[in-house]
């Protein structure tokens, strides 16, 4: 998983060492040599987990697809932002879900409770 780039589809294997990273700067964090500069570039696919290379020369918009699966692996990275946010608090939970808090609830759940008088509720 990568630290840099959370959105990471497709992870690269680099020519100089014939490892596996997600990204460039993983590579510069872990090895001591720099990333030497390929034409052909060989990706892995995170979604199917297939491997295929790719010319970088002439590397066109329908080469930003995984041949396996269709996944697009070219993306706008998002990387990791510092943000406050209100803990306890979801924002994907709507108002349906959310308990109201104001309301009295009932604790009575059951009719079998012997010392309760229920008989306005038997038919």
């Amino acid at each position: 998983m990568c630290k840099h780039v959370l959105n990471v589809q497709a992870s690269i294997r680099a020519p100089c060492c014939k490892l596996w990273f997600d990204c460039a700067e993983c590579h510069a964090d872990s090895s001591d040599h720099p990333l030497r500069k390929t034409t052909e570039m060989v990706f892995g696919c995170k979604k199917c987990k297939k491997v295929f290379r790719k010319d970088m020369e002439n590397f066109e918009e329908e080469d930003e697809y995984c041949p396996g699966c269709d996944n697009k692996f070219i993306v706008e990275a998002k990387t990791p932002q510092m943000g406050l946010g209100v803990e306890g608090h979801d924002a994907r939970m709507g108002p349906r879900f959310e308990k109201d808090l104001r309301t009295k609830e009932d604790t009575e759940k059951t009719l079998f409770d012997y010392d309760a008088d229920i008989s306005d509720r038997l038919g």
